[in-house]
C-alpha cells in the first residue's frame, strides 16, 4: 500500500529537566523568616556556651525564670523602638523617660500628689486605697503619651532632627526627676501591695494552674492565627505555603511553649512557699504587648503607614499618608510603652530611685537592631526585637554568672551591637561572603573579651 497521506509521529524531543532550586530559593519559598530563625539559633548557642562555661548554672529553671523577668522591661520598650527606627528616626530619651514616669507613679502611691516646679496637684489618694495603683498607672500612661506627643510633634512638624530632640529629652527628663514632688531625688518606698505584682517575684506570680491555662491559650492562639492567615491568603489568591509546613511550624511552636512552661515556670519552686512559681506577671504583660504591637504593625493601617514611610518617605507622602501624624503617633506609643516598663521596674524594686532606667536607651536600641531592625528604614519585626532583648539579657546574665565586671560586659554588648549593624549593612549590599567573615570576627572578639575578663 502507498504511504501517501500517512503522518509520521515526531521523534520525541529531549525534555530538559526542571532547574534545580538553590537552598536560598527553597527557604524563600517556605516563607520562613530567616532572620528570626537565625536569632533563635544564636540564642541557643549563647545559652549552651554560658552553661558550659558556668558548669551548668545557666540552663536551670531558676536562672531562666529570672532571665525571662529581667528581659521584660527592655523587650516592651524595644517593640516601640522598632517602629521609630523603621521610620528612620531614633529615641534616646526612653531611659530617662522611664525614670521620670516611674518616679511619678511612685510619688502618687506614697504622697498622693503631682508636683513639678513647685506646683502641687493633690489627687486626694493619700493613704492606701484599692484603686491607688490603677490611678498611678493611668497617670503614668497619659504622661508618657503626652511627652511622646511633644517630642514627636517637634520632630515631625517643627523639623528638628530626632537625635537632637530625644537627646534633649535624655537630659531634661532625668533632671526633672529631682524637681518632682519636692523630694530632691529621694528614694520613694514602699509602693502599693497590688502594684508590686507587676514586678514579678516568686511569691507574686501566676502559679501552676494559671500558668498551664496561659500556655494552652497561647497554643490555641497560634493555631487560630495560622488558620486565619491561610484563609486571608486564599481570599486574596496569594501563594500558600504547604499545609504540612504550616502545621509543623505551629506544632513546633506549641511544643516549645508547653516545654518552656513545664521546665522553667513550673519547674522552678518558690523559695518562699515551695510551690511551683508559674509564669511571672511581667512575662504575661510582655506577651500581651508583643501580640498587640504585632497586630498593630501587621494588620492595622497605622502599621502599614509606618512601614510605607520607612521604605520610601517621598512616595508615602505623595500617596496621601499623613506622615507627620504617623511619626508623632509612634513617639506617643513609645511614651506609653515606657510607662509600662517603668511600672514593671519600680514594682520589682518596690521603690523609685533617681538612677532608674540609666542606660536603658542603649539596651533598647541594641535589642531592636540585634533583632533585625534596619537603620535604613522600612525593615524590622516586633518578635525580632523581643528576641533581641532576650539575647541582650542572656549575655549580661551569663557574664554575671562568670563574675565578669560591668565594664567588660559593656564592651561585649558594644561588640555585639556593632557586629549586628555590620551584618545588616552587608546583607543589604548582598556581600554574603563578607557577612560570614564579619559575623565570625565579631563572635571571636566577643569570646576573647569574655575569656580575658574572667577572674
Amino acid at each position: 500500500m502507498s504511504d501517501v497521506g500517512t503522518i509520521e509521529p515526531p521523534a520525541p524531543a529531549d525534555v530538559a529537566p526542571p532547574p534545580r532550586q538553590s537552598v536560598r530559593d527553597l527557604v524563600a519559598s517556605t516563607g520562613i523568616d530567616t532572620r528570626l530563625a537565625g536569632m533563635v539559633a544564636a540564642l541557643l548557642v549563647i545559652w549552651v556556651s554560658f552553661d558550659a562555661l558556668s558548669d551548668g548554672k545557666f540552663i536551670t529553671a531558676r536562672n531562666l525564670w529570672n532571665l525571662s523577668v529581667q528581659s521584660t522591661s527592655i523587650g516592651i520598650m524595644a517593640t516601640g523602638m522598632v517602629l521609630i527606627i523603621v521610620t528612620r528616626n531614633i529615641d534616646l530619651s526612653v531611659g530617662s523617660l522611664l525614670g521620670l514616669l516611674g518616679y511619678t507613679m511612685a510619688l502618687l502611691q506614697t504622697d498622693g500628689i503631682l508636683s513639678v516646679f513647685g506646683i502641687n496637684i493633690s489627687l486626694g489618694i493619700s493613704g492606701a486605697h484599692w484603686y491607688t495603683w490603677i490611678l498611678a498607672l493611668i497617670v503614668g500612661g497619659l504622661l508618657g503619651a503626652l511627652i511622646g506627643v511633644i517630642q514627636g510633634y517637634i520632630v515631625a512638624y517643627v523639623g528638628v532632627p530626632a537625635f537632637i530632640v530625644t537627646l534633649s529629652g535624655f537630659l531634661a527628663w532625668r533632671g526633672l526627676i529631682f524637681r518632682t514632688g519636692g523630694k530632691q531625688g529621694q528614694t520613694l518606698a514602699p509602693l502599693d501591695e497590688t502594684f508590686r505584682y507587676l514586678g514579678g517575684a516568686p511569691d507574686r506570680s501566676l502559679g501552676e494552674a494559671k500558668g498551664w491555662i496561659v500556655a494552652i491559650v497561647v497554643c490555641a492562639g497560634l493555631v487560630v492565627s495560622a488558620l486565619l492567615a491561610r484563609r486571608r491568603r486564599d481570599r486574596y489568591e496569594l501563594a500558600q505555603r504547604p499545609l504540612w509546613l504550616d502545621a509543623s511550624i505551629v506544632v513546633g511552636a506549641c511544643v516549645a511553649v508547653l516545654a518552656g512552661v513545664w521546665l522553667i515556670a513550673i519547674g522552678y519552686d518558690s523559695p518562699v512557699s515551695g510551690e511551683p512559681v508559674g509564669i511571672a506577671y511581667p512575662v504575661l504583660i510582655l506577651l500581651l504587648v508583643t501580640m498587640g504591637m504585632t497586630y498593630l504593625a501587621k494588620r492595622r493601617r497605622f502599621g502599614r503607614y509606618v512601614y510605607a514611610y520607612g521604605g520610601n518617605p517621598e512616595a508615602a507622602e505623595l500617596g496621601g499618608i499623613n506622615t507627620r501624624r504617623t511619626i508623632t503617633l509612634t513617639y506617643a506609643l513609645m511614651g506609653v510603652l515606657c510607662a509600662i516598663s517603668a511600672a514593671i521596674q519600680t514594682a520589682r524594686l518596690d521603690s523609685a530611685t533617681t538612677n532608674l532606667g540609666v542606660q536603658n536607651e542603649l539596651d533598647v536600641i541594641a535589642a531592636a537592631v540585634i533583632g533585625g531592625t534596619s537603620f535604613s528604614g522600612g525593615i524590622g519585626t516586633i518578635p525580632g526585637a523581643v528576641l533581641g532583648a532576650v539575647v541582650m539579657q542572656s549575655l549580661r546574665s551569663g557574664m554575671s554568672l562568670l563574675n565578669i565586671d560591668s565594664p567588660t560586659q559593656d564592651i561585649v554588648v558594644g561588640i555585639v551591637l556593632v557586629t549586628a549593624v555590620a551584618v545588616d549593612a552587608l546583607v543589604r549590599q548582598r556581600r554574603r561572603t563578607t557577612v560570614i567573615g564579619a559575623l565570625a570576627a565579631g563572635v571571636a572578639l566577643a569570646a576573647i573579651v569574655i575569656q580575658t575578663g574572667r577572674p
